[in-house]
């Protein structure tokens, strides 16, 4: 029969340590606590029972009655559904470059294209977020973005659009995305 060694390893080390912290933690626990003892739910008063129901079947306020829909406004479901299309639209890219990139016979060099691509496409989505914040933030209305790389497609909700209003938001468009100035078209809804 072998003798069992008595040498101490890190592993026997770190496990006292730890059961000597945890002991530590409960006497702190235990000490800090006090003496304050949990009251027994026969003590309680009547009035704070734990699940009662004299809230739940209360009577309600009476609310103020809400003046029945208006007409939607069909300039806000422009943008309402641009948006819901452009957010479709965005999700289908990201879920066919999650596949390609999922496949595994793919090169190496594909993989680093499409990563490319995907990195490409979220700076796109980042960029169209922050040119229609932008623009909101000008005083206009609404604003939906359309960025592809080269070219910028602005659709802004406004009563009568200027030149210089016009100017403002290429200047936007322009300090946000390396687009040139011709490729940005101004699209207005009223």
């Amino acid at each position: 029969m072998k003798k069992p060694s008595l040498i101490i390893g890190k592993r026997q080390i770190i496990l006292t340590c730890l059961t000597a912290m945890l002991a530590v933690a409960v006497y702190i626990n235990y000490s800090l606590s006090g003496t304050q003892q949990l009251t027994p739910t026969a003590e309680l008063d009547s009035v704070s029972h734990y699940g009662d129901t004299e809230f739940v079947n209360a009577e309600p306020e009476e609310q103020p009655v809400a003046a029945p829909p208006a007409e939607a406004d069909p300039a806000a479901d422009y943008f309402a559904q641009a948006r819901l299309e452009k957010t479709v639209s965005r999700d289908e890219a990201v879920q066919t470059l999650q596949t390609i990139m999922g496949g595994g016979d793919i090169t190496g060099d594909e993989a680093v294209t499409t990563a490319l691509d995907a990195v490409a496409l979220s700076g796109l989505i980042e960029s169209e977020g922050k040119i229609e914040s932008l623009i909101r933030s000008q005083g206009f209305e609404d604003c939906v973005v359309y960025l592809d790389g080269d070219s910028a497609k602005v659709v802004v909700r406004t009563n009568g659009l200027d030149a210089s209003d016009a100017a403002l938001i290429k200047d936007i468009v322009l300090s946000e995305a390396e687009i040139s100035s011709e490729n940005i078209r101004i699209f207005e809804v009223k």
